[in-house]
C-alpha cells in the first residue's frame, strides 16, 4: 500500500463527512493506493456513529475507538502502530489541513527524504494566543534539538513507516517526531502547505498547552543528547559542583588560618557542605540514570492507549 493517512478525531462530528470527501477526492485523483485510519479519541458527541457509518460504506476507512480520551499523541501513536502504508501521513480532523497537499508531501519523500514536515506559512489562526506562542516555541525547539523547522506544531507531515518504528510517543511528543527521527539518521525537510480556517466545532488547542510542550521539550533534549549516556550530564554537573565545593572549602580554611575568621561563623562552610553533598547527589543520580537507561532500551515497550473497537482491520 502506498499510503496510510492517520487522523485523530475528538468531537468532530460535523467535520467527519467533509474530511472523508476531501481525502477521497484528493487521493483518488492522485491514483494512490491508500487507507484512511480515523482514531476516535474518546469523543463525547456523535463522532463515532459518523465514523462507523463511513467504515460501513468505504473499505479504505479504518476506525479505531478509544475507551476514553487519551490525547492527540496517543491517538497518533495508535494510528502509526496500525498503519500498513509505506508512507504515513498524519493530519488534523478539523479541516484546517488540506488533503491536496498530501501528494506533494509524497513527492518530497520520493526525492529521498524520510520525513517531510508541513509548514503553515500562511496560518489562519489568531496571532496573540496561537501564532505568537508557536513562533517562539518553534524557534526554541529548533535551537535545542538542532533540527530547524518553521512549524513543529503542524500535524500534516509525511513519514516513511520504518522511521516511525523506532519512535515511541508519550505526553505531547507527536510534534517532536522529526527531531526524534533525526536521532536515528532520518533525512528531514519541510515544505509550505495550505491552511484553512476552522468551519465547525471548537479548537482543542490553546496557550495552556505551552507548559506541556516546554516539559516535553526538556525530555526530547535529554533523549537526543543523553539518553544512552546520562552519566555524561549528571556526572559533569556533579564534578563541577564538587570542584566548587572544594574551592569553597579551601577558601574557608584560608580565612581560618590567615585571616583569623572562625569557621563556624563563616557562611562559606555551609556552602561547602551543601556543594559537596549536591555533587555526590548528582553523580549518584547519573549512575541510577545509567541503570534506568539500560532497562529502558532492553525492556519491551508498552502501549499508551487502550483500544475498545477496531473496524475493517481484518
Amino acid at each position: 500500500m502506498d499510503l496510510s493517512v492517520v487522523v485523530p478525531i475528538y468531537n468532530e462530528e460535523e467535520n467527519i463527512p467533509i474530511l472523508h470527501g476531501r481525502v477521497t477526492d484528493a487521493l483518488t485523483a492522485a491514483k494512490l493506493d491508500y487507507e484512511l485510519i480515523l482514531v476516535d479519541d474518546g469523543s463525547s458527541d456523535n463522532s463515532y456513529p459518523a465514523l462507523k457509518l463511513l467504515a460501513a460504506k468505504d473499505a479504505r476507512v479504518k476506525v479505531v475507538r478509544f475507551r476514553r480520551n487519551f490525547g492527540q499523541t496517543a491517538a497518533m501513536a495508535a494510528g502509526f502502530d496500525l498503519a500498513s502504508g509505506r508512507v504515513v501521513v498524519p493530519m488534523d480532523g478539523d479541516l484546517q489541513n488540506d488533503p491536496l497537499d498530501i501528494p506533494l508531501l509524497l513527492a518530497r519523500i520520493d526525492d529521498g527524504y524520510d520525513v517531510v514536515s508541513g509548514w503553515r506559512k500562511e496560518r489562519k489562526d489568531t496571532f496573540i494566543n496561537r501564532r505568537l506562542p508557536s513562533i517562539l516555541a518553534n524557534s526554541c525547539i529548533s535551537r535545542l534539538t538542532g533540527v530547524h523547522l518553521h512549524d513543529y506544531g503542524c500535524t500534516l507531515k509525511a513519514y516513511r513507516r520504518e522511521v516511525l518504528e523506532d519512535v515511541n510517543l508519550y505526553g505531547e511528543m507527536h510534534r517532536f517526531v522529526p527531531a526524534l527521527a533525526s536521532q536515528v539518521g532520518a533525512r528531514v525537510t519541510e515544505m509550505p502547505v495550505r491552511h484553512h480556517e476552522r468551519l465547525h466545532g471548537q479548537s482543542k488547542y490553546g496557550i495552556s498547552r505551552t507548559m506541556k510542550v516546554i516539559l516535553d521539550l526538556m525530555t526530547v533534549k535529554f533523549l537526543l543528547s543523553y539518553s544512552t549516556k546520562p552519566i555524561q550530564l549528571f556526572g559533569r554537573w556533579g564534578i563541577y559542583t564538587l570542584c566548587a565545593g572544594m574551592l569553597s572549602g579551601a577558601a574557608t580554611v584560608y580565612m581560618k588560618l590567615f585571616e583569623q575568621m572562625s569557621m563556624n561563623r563563616n557562611p562559606l562552610l555551609i556552602l561547602t557542605a551543601f556543594l559537596l553533598f549536591m555533587g555526590v547527589q548528582f553523580i549518584v543520580l547519573g549512575l541510577l540514570a545509567e541503570l534506568s537507561a539500560r532497562t529502558y532500551y532492553e525492556a519491551q515497550g508498552k502501549p499508551i492507549y487502550n483500544i475498545k473497537e477496531k473496524l475493517n482491520f481484518g
